[in-house]
Parts: C-alpha cells; sequence; structure tokens
C-alpha cells in the first residue's frame, strides 16, 4: 500500500487537485515551501509518502496520539456492529456522557451534556442556550479581542478573529456583540500583577452600559490560541463571572483548544482561574480524530432550553463516535497523559526560557514565553524594547524546522510572531529536548540569513 503514495509526481498532482477542485480560502500547510503528503501518524509523529517521520507539535486534534490502538480498535469494534442516530438507547453514548461529567466541577457534575459534531457547533448550541436561560429578553454577547469560536454564521459573530477581518470593511461586527480587550499580558496595556482585575474592569463596564437590560452572555477560551497563547491573568474570570452574572448573564467557558487535560493540572482550563462556569463547549480533542464534540450545561441552562422546541442532531454522539470519545477518556487516564503535560509542559517552557535568556546570539529574540502544560506559546520579536513583531522570522524559522528537522510548528498571533505548540499528550521529554535543540540551532542560524524573499507560512 505504501508504494502507490510514492508513486512519481503523486505530490504535485495532488497539490493541483486542491488548487483546482477546492476554494482558496482552504488553506494548506506549508504550501509557500514544500506542503506535506501525510500518509500515517504514530504517537506525536506524523509519516509522508516517502516514509519520513515528523514531529508534531501542532496538531492537538489527535488528542492522545495518532492512531492510539485503543481508540482505532473501539472505533473499528463499533463500525463493524452499528451506526446510527441517538433517538435510540444506547450504552456507550450514555457512558461518554457520564463519564465526562464526572470530570467536572459542581454544579455542572449534575448537569447535562448535549453531543454535537465540531467546536464550531458547540458554540453554537451555546448561544442558544444562553439566549433561552436569559429572563431579561437581552441579546447582548461580550466577547474578547483575538477570540475565535467557530466557523458559523453565528459564531462567526462572537470571533473577533474572524469578523475584524479586512475582507468584512469594517462592518463583521454584529451589534449585539460587544468586543472587550484581551487579557494580553505581553502586548496589552496590563502587564503588573493587577492585571486580571484592570481587564475585568472592562468586561464590567460593559455590563453596566447595557443598564436594566443586562445581558446575555460572555464567551472566552479558557487558552486563546489563535490570540497567540493568551492565558487568562489571576482573577481575572472570577471578576468577569460575577459582573455577567449580576447582569442576567451566563458564562461559557470555550475549552476547544485546552480541555481534556492539556493544562496538565487539571481536566478543564477554567479551573486554574477557580471559577465554575454555566456552560462548558468542547471540540476536536474529544475523538482523537473522529468528529465528536459537546457541550455541558448546568440544570437551570438546560431545563430553560427544554420549554423550546425538541433539540436533534443527526451525527451528534453516533455509537462510533461515542466509542472514540471513551477511549480517548480511558487513554488519558491509562497512559498518565495528563501528568505527562504538566511534566512535560514546564520541563518544555523552562528549556524555552533558557532559550530566550541567550537571546544575544540569535538573529531574532524570544521576546515571552507563555502557557500552562502542553499548551505553550513562543513570540518572536526583533529586539525586546520595541516588542516590534518578528513575523518574517517565524515563518523562516517554521519552515527551517520542518525542513531540516522534520519538526511541524503551528504560526498564530494578531501579529503572525507566535510559535503554537499544542502536541498529542504522549509528546515526551524526549520530543521537547528535540525541539528545544532545533529552535536553538536555527536562532543561532538566522543571524546570517537573507530574509528579503521570506512569504508567511500557512500553518
Amino acid at each position: 500500500a505504501r508504494r502507490c503514495w510514492r508513486a512519481v509526481g503523486l505530490k504535485a498532482r495532488l497539490l493541483e487537485a486542491r488548487r483546482r477542485d477546492f476554494c482558496s480560502a482552504q488553506s494548506v500547510s506549508y504550501v509557500n515551501t514544500d506542503p506535506l503528503l501525510v500518509v500515517e501518524g504514530r504517537g506525536a509523529r506524523l509519516i509522508d509518502e516517502r516514509g519520513r517521520s515528523f514531529l508534531d507539535t501542532r496538531n492537538n486534534v489527535a488528542h492522545v496520539g495518532h492512531a492510539h490502538p485503543a481508540v482505532a480498535a473501539a472505533v473499528a469494534a463499533q463500525v463493524s456492529t452499528l451506526n446510527t442516530n441517538t433517538r435510540y438507547l444506547h450504552p456507550t453514548v450514555c457512558e461518554l456522557a457520564r463519564r465526562l461529567l464526572d470530570t467536572m466541577p459542581a454544579p455542572l457534575r449534575d448537569g447535562v451534556v448535549f453531543f454535537v459534531n465540531s467546536g464550531s457547533e458547540a458554540n453554537d448550541l451555546a448561544l442558544r442556550l444562553a439566549r433561552a436561560a436569559n429572563t431579561r429578553g437581552a441579546s447582548r454577547c461580550l466577547v474578547v479581542e483575538h477570540a475565535y469560536h467557530g466557523h458559523t454564521s453565528a459564531v462567526i459573530g462572537l470571533s473577533p478573529y474572524k469578523f475584524d477581518h479586512r475582507s468584512f470593511g469594517g462592518r463583521g461586527q454584529p451589534e449585539w456583540v460587544t468586543k472587550c480587550p484581551a487579557p494580553d499580558l505581553f502586548r496589552g496595556p496590563h502587564r503588573g500583577a493587577d492585571a486580571g482585575r484592570r481587564y475585568a474592569e472592562a468586561v464590567a463596564e460593559a455590563c453596566a452600559a447595557e443598564g436594566e437590560g443586562g445581558v446575555c452572555a460572555f464567551f472566552i477560551e479558557s487558552g486563546m490560541s489563535v490570540a497567540g497563547v493568551l492565558l487568562p491573568p489571576a482573577g481575572y474570570l472570577a471578576s468577569c463571572y460575577e459582573a455577567v452574572r449580576a447582569a442576567g448573564g451566563v458564562c461559557v467557558a470555550d475549552e476547544v483548544q485546552t480541555g481534556l487535560g492539556r493544562f496538565g493540572t487539571c481536566w478543564w482550563g477554567f479551573e486554574q482561574q477557580g471559577v465554575v462556569p454555566d456552560i462548558v463547549t468542547m471540540g476536536k480533542p474529544m475523538g482523537n480524530g473522529m468528529p465528536l464534540a459537546a457541550v455541558v450545561a448546568t440544570r437551570r441552562v438546560s431545563d430553560a432550553f427544554a420549554a423550546g422546541p425538541e433539540y436533534f442532531n443527526t451525527f451528534g454522539g453516533n455509537p462510533v463516535c461515542a466509542a472514540a470519545g471513551l477511549a480517548v477518556l480511558e487513554a488519558i487516564e491509562r497512559d498518565g497523559l495528563r501528568a505527562n503535560a504538566a511534566a512535560t509542559g514546564q520541563w518544555l517552557r523552562a528549556a524555552l526560557q533558557a532559550l530566550r535568556a541567550e537571546e544575544a546570539s540569535h538573529g531574532a529574540v524570544v521576546g515571552d514565553v507563555r502557557g500552562a502544560g502542553l499548551f505553550i506559546g513562543v513570540e518572536f520579536v526583533r529586539e525586546r524594547a520595541s516588542r516590534e513583531p518578528a513575523a518574517a522570522e517565524t515563518s523562516w524559522l517554521c519552515s527551517r524546522l520542518k525542513d531540516e528537522h522534520r519538526i511541524l510548528t503551528s504560526i498564530d498571533g494578531p501579529h503572525d510572531n507566535v510559535l503554537v505548540i499544542k502536541p498529542p499528550l504522549c509528546f515526551s521529554r524526549s520530543d521537547a529536548e528535540q525541539l528545544v535543540h532545533a529552535l536553538r540551532s536555527e536562532l543561532v542560524g538566522m543571524r546570517g540569513a537573507d530574509l528579503a524573499g521570506v512569504t508567511a507560512t500557512p500553518t
């Protein structure tokens, strides 16, 4: 089977087919250098048609590892037996719901689960739930700058990362959405010990501006990936939640990027802040590549929603995807993946901070290292005083890591200068050492590199 992938010219023909048969809005990773034809995955590695193995530091879809044997076996067994919708009773779907609720703090533990197919669907449903639960008839939703909550029409309206795109000509933000400052400790106006409180003041002011009408919901990612790995500063969520609830709104934690143990010390990112949301959304990592996502809501919220029309999702929580989800939860526990995320992430952040201290010999400066567990951002700047984003240098690094070291990375942030590290949770200490060694080598080599012709690297 492998020989057919090695057919002469196959990759070029596939790239031509993508360009011919797909919209150009659907990007291909590394298309500015040499895109990959990936045919296999194992653990934290992806393998191309030539048999070359690439360390995957970016793919949080394969949450417990590419082609995890237990997940693959569970899917194979179920798909050969039955796959249908959730109007029928099925033990795997019910067991997955209970196991998922058991990872939540009260009162969410005693709440309900809605299974859907993607994080976008989850956030779309969360918006419907929030509107149904609002007793004041408020429609105002609060979000933060650079947020991304999905690609349906409704949640693009909750996503400044999308609605601020130049193609909207400044008219993308819906009337019912208020955008608050992102809690950015590196580039934002508040960087001290009181940053959480001061950023939360903007949310409180947005609530106050609505007067007696109140607000509907506050949506925030527990770790903002496309914003460049921004984590809420201490006390921020508690203050925001207090203001939103006082205004009659519900608090929605978007855990698509950070949930299911990625931070290591906890199951869910919001737990680091000592808060409990009213609604939690989760997505791509749940099924380890299978289309599975979910919404968990408190009883108060779900009871209000139940008073409306029936909710039905044909494929959400089907038995095959539920089998994958159950196997993922079991693998996280059995393989010790939360502990690995905590330990490996701690070592990696420390090593990247040490790399930052070596910057005098580098062509670009490691401006900031931030994150938790295996959710880490490395922001590159041209010099520290001005914090001028090193966008071209970051693209150059990303391509070099792929071409010279066979390491796959991701670029994000509003200035395209943050390497985002969010690998499968089986990513090991030796994998982390390989990444740091390669980064050090390329940062030193950057000094004499000609970056004039560097183009943005889509990842």
